[in-house]
């Protein structure tokens, strides 16, 4: 069994989305940190647009859902941060431009 990686965390991540915003995580900048540990247990923080946002729980889910499909994956651990607070700058180019928000 190899080694799982961020890239392979990464992309299997772009598959979940808050379901208020047409958007993954990823792009929209939810995901703070990823990491590996022995190779094979992961552990990612993410945080949320509001920290009132009820569908969190839903999200983290999905997240920890999609993570726990890659083949080498044995443990997935989500925790919800809003430490530093989500903003609309963390949205990537890519989410940007499927907003329609122009710099």
């Amino acid at each position: 069994m190899s080694a799982v990686t961020i890239d392979e965390i990464t992309l299997a991540l772009k598959d979940v989305y808050d379901p208020e915003i047409p958007v993954n995580i990823v792009d929209l900048g939810l995901i703070y940190n990823i990491e590996i540990y022995d190779e094979h247990s992961v552990q990612v923080e993410m945080t949320l647009t509001a920290a009132g946002c009820s569908m969190g729980p839903f999200i983290a889910q999905q997240a920890e859902w999609a993570i726990d499909n890659i083949d080498g994956v044995n443990n997935v651990e989500v925790n919800i941060s809003f430490d530093p607070p989500w903003s609309p700058d963390k949205i990537s180019e890519d989410g940007r431009m499927l907003l329609g928000i122009d710099d």
